[in-house]
């Protein structure tokens, strides 16, 4: 592929990934996750409660919470808590986060209690989404981990791996992993959520211009499926290298 994008990548690279776990040291499990410019601080809180609708059940809940810093962006967001209401998108994000986390997690094993995973973006280039799934996923499992340690649980929750990343078409190409530049000028966008084993948890995608076509799509897929292979890799170190 001939297509190059900013910093030299190829259609088919990743931005610059690092993860740094136990960036939020009073944090029962937390990460720092870097994708190029986008940073996201991934914090997961244990309470030895569940929602009201849960209690009895014998299982816990992870749910997540997202927030944007005000000045994450190249102009000034203002906080929500101000505004009085959560906007919409911040409701989507936040429940995709959750339903993705929960996805991989033996809620029966965690007992009942609930591991709330805070997420907030410290700098926004487009893909924040994704790297709070990412992150998140490293947050919760250095908390499950922490959890079997303190002897809380008798064996760890995490079933496998979850990590989320961006496709789309572009000026014609399909690309990787894009920044906010490429992302509000894509053709086709796509946010996809996969675990592990390859199996899906969530796709959102959509045609801004043209509709694609099954051929476009199943590009896009392998395209994803790369570069999850690399994420799930990095997850797995900040894991083991965790202090």
């Amino acid at each position: 592929m001939s297509h190059r994008r900013a910093g030299g990548r190829g259609p088919e690279d990743l931005r610059p990934v690092e993860i740094v776990p136990g960036a939020a040291p009073f944090a029962e499990g937390s990460a720092l996750i870097r994708i190029g410019e986008t940073h996201v601080l991934c914090a997961a809180t244990v309470e030895d409660r569940t929602p009201r609708w849960l209690m009895g059940q014998g299982r816990g809940w992870i749910t997540a919470e997202y927030s944007m810093l005000p000045r994450a962006t190249k102009t000034r967001t203002p906080r929500e808590a101000a505004i009085g209401k959560q906007s919409g998108r911040t409701v989507e994000i936040q429940r995709l986060i959750g339903r993705a986390l929960r996805s991989v997690v033996d809620l029966r094993a965690l007992g009942e209690r609930q591991i709330t995973v805070d997420c907030d973006v410290l700098r926004a280039d487009g893909g924040t989404r994704c790297a709070a799934i990412t992150g998140g996923w490293v947050a919760v499992a250095l908390a499950a981990r922490k959890l079997v340690s303190d002897g809380k649980i008798k064996r760890d929750p995490i079933e496998q791996a979850v990590a989320a990343v961006s496709v789309g078409i572009v000026r014609g190409a399909a690309l990787l992993d894009l920044d906010y530049g490429e992302d509000s000028n894509a053709e086709v966008d796509f946010n996809l959520a996969m675990t592990g084993a390859n199996e899906f948890v969530e796709v959102q995608g959509t045609a801004e211009g043209r509709p694609f076509t099954p051929a476009t799509l199943d590009e896009l897929l392998v395209l994803a499926s790369y570069g999850l292979d690399q994420l799930f890799a990095l997850q797995r170190r900040a894991v083991e290298t965790a202090g």
